[in-house]
């Protein structure tokens, strides 16, 4: 897969910067490169890229502003001197963000992490229509295959060789002997995402998301630093954070 981009700065030399970065990565394919958001913001509309990689304070119109004008195609990979626009540029849909100055390292993983997102976005269209998809799976439980189905399920807790499968009006947890990537892969990708390595739940079953964890039910679940990224990738991608 290959995805279409553009860059956005102020800075000609963080655009010159940006763009050798862009040539050395296969996946990627330079489509416009913009001095500022102003330039950038009519010609994005009229030929939307996947992936922009944005400058956030630049003169008349600076990169908040400006991914928010963004046809809805349009992922935005935030590139600033500046750490406090973290969780601003998370509100408006971007899939990462570049701290200044960015070495060739950062800008890959996060490119690789906008390919993974959508690759998976892709996978999501790519599934049958919601009344056709698997509505329960079976599992093996104690000498017996029990069905459970996916509208229950809060969270799955992996414990090396067997998981617990925590669902809705139950006193207690369902284990199987099976391991937790196993369960994984049967579990619809766009109802279940993993936020730990021993953890995947159902974002619908969240009352809350607190620093770095989740809260379903009386339970505080943490969400890893190798899995964030895609939880909250999961969350913008199914339109359950804004």
């Amino acid at each position: 897969m290959k995805l279409t981009c553009a860059i956005i700065d102020d800075e000609p030399l963080a655009v010159e910067l940006m763009e050798s970065y862009v040539r050395k990565t296969p996946f990627l394919e330079l489509k416009a490169s913009f001095g500022s958001g102003v330039a950038a913001c009519e010609a994005l509309r009229e030929a939307p890229v996947d992936l922009l990689f944005c400058d956030i304070q630049m003169p008349g119109l600076n990169g908040m502003e400006l991914s928010r004008m963004l046809p809805e195609e349009t992922r935005v990979i935030f590139t600033t001197a500046f750490t406090q626009y973290a969780v601003d540029g998370f509100r408006v849909r971007a899939l990462d963000y570049l701290l200044k100055p960015i070495s060739y390292a950062d800008f890959l993983e996060a490119a690789d992490k906008a390919l993974g997102w959508f690759e998976m976005k892709r996978r999501a269209e790519a599934l049958p229509p919601a009344g056709k998809e698997p509505q329960s799976i079976f599992v093996r439980t104690e000498y017996r295959l029990q069905q459970i189905e996916l509208e229950r399920i809060t969270y799955i807790e992996g414990l090396k060789d067997y998981v617990k499968i925590h669902v809705d009006n139950q006193p207690g947890p369902i284990l199987s002997l099976m391991n937790l990537k196993a369960l994984e892969e049967q579990l619809p990708p766009d109802r279940f995402v993993r936020i730990h390595r021993s953890y995947i739940i159902q974002p619908s079953k969240m009352q809350a998301i607190e620093r770095n964890r989740v809260v379903i039910g009386k339970e505080y679940l943490p969400v890893s630093e190798s899995y964030r990224q895609t939880f909250y990738t999961f969350l913008v991608a199914h339109s359950l954070l804004f």
